[in-house]
């Protein structure tokens, strides 16, 4: 339980990494970034595997599953970073309009949609080859990490005026 705290500690740190320049003058540089989230990608899938107590065969099933995810994964926090950066940019320009403002409720509600989908998807794809228990640890951890990040983006994304 050490570890997975410590991991979403970093993870937290990361997310945020990847957010707040979107609110300050400054920029980071694209390399050291996705080193960054290289090894983010990687503590996770360790702690994943640790946590697991999979066996041979549940691990064969497992893992291309996991991957799935991910990519899943990927492709809705890069559409939240999208919203997130369009309205850093109207925020930092002064004001949101209320067209984009409605525009950014309407993408926000659709991106919390599709990660219920997803997991939706994979909790029923995982049921097929691990026990419930598994399936439940597994997710379980999964939204534990999305929790902390998402709870830091919160706190550190300021309201809209």
């Amino acid at each position: 339980m050490k570890r997975l705290k410590q991991f979403i500690m970093f993870a937290v740190a990361t997310a945020m990494m990847c957010v707040t320049p979107a609110f300050a003058a400054e920029t980071t540089q694209n390399t050291n970034m996705q080193i960054l989230v290289d090894k983010v990608k990687a503590d996770k899938k360790l702690l994943i595997a640790s946590n697991m107590e999979l066996n041979d065969q549940e691990s064969k099933d497992f893992w291309p599953l996991y991957e799935g995810y991910q990519e899943g994964l990927a492709k809705v926090n890069g559409h939240l970073g999208g919203i997130i950066n369009e309205y850093a940019e109207a925020y930092n320009n002064g004001s949101v309009s209320d067209a984009l403002a409605k525009k950014l409720i309407n993408e926000a509600i659709k991106t919390e949609g599709a990660e219920v989908l997803l997991r939706r998807e994979y909790a029923e794809k995982l049921a097929k080859v691990l026990p419930a228990q598994k399936v439940a640890r597994y997710l379980q951890m999964e939204s534990k990490i999305r929790a902390a990040i998402k709870f830091d983006l919160a706190a550190n994304i300021p309201l809209m005026y």
